[in-house]
Parts: structure tokens; C-alpha cells; sequence
């Protein structure tokens, strides 16, 4: 004969006081890990579609007061004054639409009407209440590259 060890039966509340840990306890642990790839991600990849080093516009391609916006390279380059070249992730940081439009007036999100300064990225009107995220940027003779 086989010896079973004696046991008291677990209660209805403590088995979903635990089966409600685990659920609450699992997304918590998800939120904590990363993959391998995002480890190895830069803050310029992250924030622009393209590596350090690419190249991404000439100087004439930008008109002074405004910019473009480079929608493949996830970039917006501005010459808020004649020679002087700044870029941004296109990226609005109120809620993570691609900017749409951009102008003597501002970079524009199309999504909530969020207005970013060309020669700061700080915003000047809508909901966003957070600057563009600037990127770093050389510009070498007439190229304008990621740095």
C-alpha cells in the first residue's frame, strides 16, 4: 500500500487570491524585460529612422525659416537662420504622430495641431508640452549628415 501524505484541502479564496496575484503579478515582470535588440538600440536610432552617419539632406535642399521633413529618416532639418542647421526626430511628443507640415510658422502634427518652433523644437502651440527631440547632426561643405 502507497503512503499519501495528508494534507489540508486549500480554500475557494485562497486559490484565487493567488491565480489574481499571478495575473497582476505577470504584466509587471513583461514591462521589466527588453530584448537583446533594444539594448543594442541607440537614442539616435530610437529617435530617428536611420544610423549615425548617414547622410540625410544638402544645405540647399533646406530653406532659411523653415525645413524639411525627411518622412523615410524619420528627421526634420530646419535653417532657422541663414547657415544654421538643426534636427529633430519626427516625431510630435504629445502623442507620437509623424509631423506633417512644416513652415516659417512652425513644424506641425497633424493629429492634434501641436506647433513646434523651427529653431528650437519647443512648442508654441496645441497640446504637446514637451520639445522636439533634438538630434544631433554635421554639416560638411553642402551635406548635412546624422552625427
Amino acid at each position: 500500500m502507497s503512503q499519501r501524505a495528508s494534507s489540508s484541502p486549500i480554500s475557494r479564496r485562497h486559490a484565487l487570491g493567488g491565480a489574481a496575484g499571478v495575473g497582476l503579478g505577470l504584466p509587471l515582470l513583461a514591462a521589466c524585460g527588453g530584448s537583446d535588440d533594444d539594448a543594442a538600440a541607440t537614442d539616435t536610432e530610437t529617435s530617428a529612422g536611420v544610423e549615425a552617419g548617414t547622410p540625410l539632406t544638402t544645405t540647399d535642399a533646406v530653406p532659411v525659416g523653415s525645413g524639411v521633413i525627411l518622412a523615410e529618416e524619420k528627421v526634420v532639418v530646419t535653417q532657422p537662420s541663414e547657415g544654421e542647421f538643426k534636427a529633430y526626430a519626427n516625431i510630435c511628443t504629445h502623442q507620437g504622430c509623424a509631423l506633417e507640415s512644416i513652415s516659417a510658422d512652425g513644424i506641425r502634427c497633424p493629429c492634434h495641431g501641436s506647433v513646434f518652433d523651427v529653431a528650437t523644437g519647443e512648442p508654441t502651440d496645441g497640446p504637446a508640452d514637451s520639445p522636439l527631440n533634438e538630434l544631433p547632426i554635421t554639416v560638411d561643405g553642402d551635406s548635412i549628415t546624422l552625427a
